[in-house]
């Protein structure tokens, strides 16, 4: 899947069932650029940010903990992760994209270990 910079919307399909358990307003790194920047010198995050492709990410310089979901390339989330600001996360080979949001916000939205998200780009 390729996407470009910009704003869309983040669909939740929960486990065991599989319905949307949430929507959320998205933000959306496709480029080497817009990863690299990707939440630093942010005090806050409305919704997540998609970074795309990536397979593991770093917290140094960032303000705020942070809540980290793995997804292979179906979507599937492989791993969650809350990190503090100031660490390295493991690479995760199979990973090719990468969410992230404010500590917490992905336990809300019903976010775990097998989920399947979609990404609806809102241009």
């Amino acid at each position: 899947m390729r996407w470009r910079d910009g704003r869309g919307e983040l669909v939740v399909r929960g486990v065991p069932d599989g319905g949307v358990s949430a929507r959320v307003p998205l933000e959306i790194a496709a480029s080497y650029r817009a990863r690299t920047r990707g939440l630093l010198g942010r005090e806050s995050l409305e919704g997540a940010l998609l970074l795309s492709p990536a397979n593991s990410i770093h917290t140094f310089r960032m303000r705020m903990p942070i809540d980290v979901a793995y997804l292979d390339r179906r979507l599937r989330v492989l791993a969650v992760r809350t990190m503090p600001p100031g660490r390295l996360g493991r690479p995760r080979v199979r990973a090719r994209h990468v969410i992230e949001a404010e500590a917490g916000a992905m336990e809300r939205w019903g976010l775990d270990v097998g989920a399947v998200v979609e990404v609806r780009d809102l241009r």
